[in-house]
Formats: C-alpha cells, sequence, structure tokens
C-alpha cells in the first residue's frame, strides 16, 4: 500500500514538474506556471542558484511595481543584494544582455527616510554611483549604471528589465 502512495505521488510531483514559459519581448519569460524544478539546485527550471536563493533574468521592460508584481507572481521578490560576491552575480545574469540598466528590490521609503529591500530583508551592503543617490522623485534601485556598472536611483515608472530571486525549494533539499 504505502508503494501505491509513493508512486501515486511521484506521479503528481511529475504533473507539477511541466514548464509553461510564456515568449515576449526579449525573449522566454518565466510565469508563475514554471515549475520545473532543477533537482540538484531546488530552484526552478531557468532559475539559477547562488547561496540558498534562486534567480532569474526577466529581460521584459516594466515599470519598477511591475516588475515586482511580476516576480511575486513567480514566489520571488525583485533581488536584494547581501554582499559584493552576489552582486557580481546578479551582474553576471545581465552579461548577455549587455549589462543593461536592470531594476532590483531596493526602494526608498518616504516618511523614515530608508532604502528598504522588497523581500524585507535588512539593507546593509550598497554599492552606489558617486553622487548617488540623488533623491528626488527617484525610488526605485537600478544596477549597471555608468560604465562602473554601480547603483542608481531612478523614476520607478520607467521601464527596465528586472532581476526576481526568490528562497530555493525546501522540496528538494
Amino acid at each position: 500500500m504505502k508503494l501505491l502512495v509513493l508512486a501515486a505521488l511521484l506521479c503528481g510531483l511529475m504533473v507539477l514538474t511541466t514548464a509553461n514559459v510564456g515568449s515576449g519581448a526579449g525573449g522566454l519569460i518565466p510565469t508563475a506556471r514554471s515549475y520545473r524544478f532543477n533537482m540538484s539546485s531546488g530552484c526552478p527550471h531557468r532559475w539559477s542558484h547562488f547561496n540558498h536563493r534562486c534567480f532569474v533574468y526577466v529581460p521584459r521592460s516594466m515599470s519598477w511595481g511591475q516588475a515586482e508584481r511580476n516576480c511575486k507572481s513567480m514566489g520571488g521578490h525583485l533581488a536584494s543584494v547581501h554582499s559584493s560576491n552576489e552582486y557580481r552575480y546578479i551582474q553576471k545574469l545581465t552579461s548577455d544582455h549587455d549589462y543593461m540598466q536592470t531594476w532590483i528590490g531596493g526602494t526608498y521609503e518616504f516618511e523614515e527616510k530608508v532604502w528598504l529591500w522588497s523581500d524585507g530583508s535588512s539593507f546593509h551592503y550598497t554599492h552606489w554611483c558617486p553622487g548617488q543617490p540623488s533623491g528626488g522623485n527617484q525610488n526605485c534601485l537600478q544596477i549597471n549604471y555608468t560604465p562602473s556598472k554601480c547603483w542608481d536611483d531612478l523614476e520607478c515608472g520607467l521601464h527596465r528589465p528586472s532581476v526576481c530571486a526568490k528562497k530555493k525549494s525546501t522540496l528538494l533539499g
């Protein structure tokens, strides 16, 4: 009987591991229904693994808010950055796209006058360009600004590609 239950569970898992990848400007875009996992990393298909999290570059240009909602639809948030190694890894995800200026999860909170990550993690590591953040109506964080590939605050309604992040699956390891 236990073997029958195990077989049924495995069949169910196989059904859930099918991928549904949409296409859009700039190529393939993961969607909320991308369930196929890389068994060795615990990350969904087309996502990559670094430091217990999964990351994906989304080439479709969107506003910061649209990009965050897109990441949330896939079970994550726009990427937060916690070390120089992690920043270099995130930048590498943009390398096939000429290091385009790209949204990550930093946003400025007016009342508290602090930068926050959309995933709620601590905002300690930074890689701001000289003279940034410049303030004004620029309350969202883009990477790969200037030839130095540093951080810049930018108006949130402008359209950029993005990098999403989420915790790796605990179902697989």
